[in-house]
């Protein structure tokens, strides 16, 4: 059961196992099969990272609305929302490391939640994600980087979890020091007054789903 109280406060949850375990080898094929070079992608990509196109799976589709997920989303996000964005992204062996940041909510504190839902095994040493607990309250200007990384912490767990936090959260990826493959896909849920904006921006971030589908936020203690 996801605490509230500990969730707002630190800005994220891990969901452990999250994702069935006998989704993950069809999830895995459709991540390689959707792979596009970087400049294939209407925004060419920086390199150092693969990227895959995977949002009319209809698998990946379902995971996107698994329950526990939506309703850590819909508690972030405090009003009705909608699902915005889902690629697929992994870090390239010696390649992935990302200076701490903010993805940044749009027009009021907590309208964006993301989902990073992990399809490999992850770790510092695969290039996982870092984060700063509790910096989503930080202005956004005020955050020194060094502090911040002296208090960021890496996540690591196993293939099916699944990471959710504030867009406001500083945080980032790490180099892939080992090599071994870390498959992800990003997930981006957004406050419902967003959904314009970012409908006139699809398909420049190379969106073909369908934004019209809004979830009301699930209460956490009937989750």
């Amino acid at each position: 059961m996801i605490d509230p109280h500990l969730l707002h406060r630190d800005g994220y949850s891990l969901l452990r196992a999250a994702t069935p375990g006998d989704w993950l080898p069809a999830l895995r094929s459709t991540f390689d099969d959707g792979v596009l070079a970087n400049s294939q992608w209407p925004v060419p990509r920086g390199a150092g990272w693969r990227h895959a196109a995977l949002d009319l799976a209809p698998q990946v589709q379902a995971l996107c609305r698994l329950p526990e997920l939506l309703a850590v989303v819909g508690e972030l996000i405090g009003e009705r929302f909608f699902l915005s964005q889902v690629e697929g992204r992994e870090p390239l062996p010696a390649h992935g490391h990302q200076a701490l940041h903010r993805d940044l909510c749009s027009e009021r504190p907590g309208d964006t939640a993301l989902a990073i839902i992990f399809l490999d095994d992850y770790g510092p040493a695969n290039g996982a994600t870092r984060l700063v607990p509790g910096s989503h309250r930080y202005p956004v200007n005020a955050p020194d980087t060094d502090i911040d990384e002296a208090r960021s912490i890496s996540m690591s767990g196993l293939a099916g979890d699944i990471l959710v936090f504030d867009a406001d959260l500083v945080h980032a990826a790490s180099l892939n020091v080992s090599g071994a493959r870390r498959r992800s896909l990003l997930v981006s849920y957004c406050s419902e007054q967003l959904h314009a904006q970012h409908a006139q921006t699809a398909s420049l971030r190379n969106v073909r789903m369908d934004l019209s589908e809004r979830f009301e936020p699930p209460s956490l203690a009937g989750a």
